[in-house]
């Protein structure tokens, strides 16, 4: 299982957002995404890209109820959107969300491995390197690979080892 790292200034992303139970996520998000790409034609012209005019990512972020970014405890926050200029402004019914600089963790998945990759980052690759989570996790979808596989990212800190 390959990790890389990321130092990753603050980004906008403007997207659908909901909130729900951890444990019943699979139930509430799906159709967040679904609600984002049946009007993204709303944001499109929003989307930040690359050079080739590609559109730079898909993200569905997370954060603790308040919108500080820590990470989810029983209940959370999803975004699912698309990373955004800047200043841009969210259209109506649209939420925007400026996700904090951090260095990330990453590692590559698909949703049959996702809790897996998920688990194994929480409780053996990032305790076992001396790292804190420091916030929440996200979620990146690379528009450019056109196949089921996303990427975690984790904001980390390394732990002070005594």
């Amino acid at each position: 299982m390959s990790v890389f790292f990321e130092e990753k200034a603050s980004f906008t992303v403007i997207g659908k957002v909901g909130q729900g139970s951890a444990a019943d996520s699979p139930s509430w998000i799906p159709p967040l995404w679904q609600e984002a790409n049946n009007n993204f034609e709303e944001i499109r012209t929003l989307a930040k890209t690359d050079a080739e005019g590609n559109i730079v990512g898909l993200w569905g972020a997370m954060s603790d109820l308040s919108e500080n970014f820590k990470r989810w405890t029983d209940q959370g926050k999803y975004l699912a959107g698309c990373e955004v200029l800047e200043n841009s402004i969210a259209p109506f019914g649209w939420t925007k969300w400026i996700v904090p600089s951090y260095k990330f963790a990453v590692m590559k998945c698909s949703q049959s491995t996702y809790q897996e990759i998920f688990n194994y980052m929480i409780n053996d690759y990032l305790p076992t390197n001396n790292y804190s989570i420091v916030g929440a996790i996200h979620e990146f979808y690379n528009p450019v690979e056109a196949n089921e596989h996303l990427y975690l990212y984790f904001p980390i800190e390394k732990r002070d080892i005594k």
